[in-house]
């Protein structure tokens, strides 16, 4: 069975044998992570210091940008032509992006190899801890609902599919104005942001919850969703890599662990709301995630300066 029901052979390209396609899945799902690690650092090392932030928005701009183009465009060469071809086309941009890889990135050779005791002490820091939280609750609030952001619109807003992919877009695209804005925020003052993000988020959600049977109000508070998404993501790789400047490399390893954790358990728990009430109260598990978030963002908070106080009054 094809997209929307379209009936069409699977011709695969090299085999039809399930456990192939299974752990050709899973391969890349598992190095994306760590190629987008390496990205982050690489972005960050590439620059000032305070210039990292934008470096590190560049780099999910270009996430958001293959979220909002990739899927779409492999959707409608899967649907028009055949699935072998759709992943043919995820072939050649990842052929490319390795081409692009060797040509364009310059060689970055190990200044100081960290042991893995070394990174591994970050984990007694009590700020990589409660940034560890907050970032699994802030992304699980941001991914439990939009997994079912789709079943959302078409039960709840009661709109077509075809008007569904609008607003699904109009999402992604707003996911790279936040990434713009977070970038420049960032480098300025960090702290609002970490502050601003879980508020905005419980906010605008209590919003679609309220006013999410009008479709012009479900727009606009989509797209201001989808800039939150954008900035929420960027402020949440900096709440952690910078509690752990000492590993880098390890740090954004932690945010995307945290980050993938958070969309596996907020998925679960808004879809145990929809279970149990119906669609609309999937909002609901997000809007308790992004409370309990809050916590772990102002204990970050308070950890940093009463580490601030602590040496002003060493110096002293």
């Amino acid at each position: 069975m094809g997209i929307a029901g379209t009936q069409r052979p699977c011709h695969p390209m090299l085999t039809s044998n399930f456990t192939i396609l299974l752990i050709a899945r899973a391969l890349p799902a598992f190095l994306h992570p760590v190629y987008v690690s390496m990205a982050f650092t690489v972005a960050a090392a590439s620059v000032s210091k305070e210039k990292a932030p934008k470096a590190v928005a560049k780099v999910f701009i270009g996430v958001s940008a293959g979220m909002v183009l990739g899927v779409p465009v492999t959707s409608y060469i899967a649907s028009e032509v055949s699935f072998t071809m759709g992943m043919m086309f995820f072939t050649m941009v990842n052929a490319l992006v390795f081409m692009a890889t060797l040509l364009f990135v310059p060689s970055m050779p190990v200044k100081e190899k960290l042991s893995y005791g070394t990174q591994l002490n970050v984990l007694k820091k009590k700020i990589i801890w409660y940034s560890i939280m907050a970032v699994t609750l802030i992304n699980g609030a941001l991914f439990g609902f939009f997994s079912y952001m789709s079943d959302y619109l078409r039960t709840v807003t009661e709109v077509s599919y075809s008007v569904i992919s609008i607003l699904l877009m109009i999402y992604g695209l707003a996911n790279i104005i936040g990434n713009v804005i977070a970038g420049k925020q960032l480098a300025t003052n960090p702290i609002r942001s970490m502050i601003f993000i879980p508020f905005a988020l419980f906010t605008f959600y209590i919003c679609i919850f309220i006013l999410g049977e009008w479709l012009a109000a479900t727009t606009v508070i989509i797209l201001i969703l989808g800039i939150l998404a954008g900035y929420g993501q960027n402020t949440m790789q900096y709440m952690i890599t910078e509690a752990a400047p000492e590993a880098p490399d390890f740090a954004n390893g932690l945010f995307l662990l945290s980050a993938n954790l958070g969309t596996t358990v907020g998925a679960a728990a808004c879809g145990a709301f929809i279970t149990f009430f119906d669609t609309r109260y999937s909002v609901i598990g997000s809007l308790l995630f992004l409370a309990a978030s809050i916590v772990f963002v102002a204990l970050r908070i308070r950890t940093v300066q009463s580490s601030k106080t602590m040496k002003l009054k060493v110096a002293a």
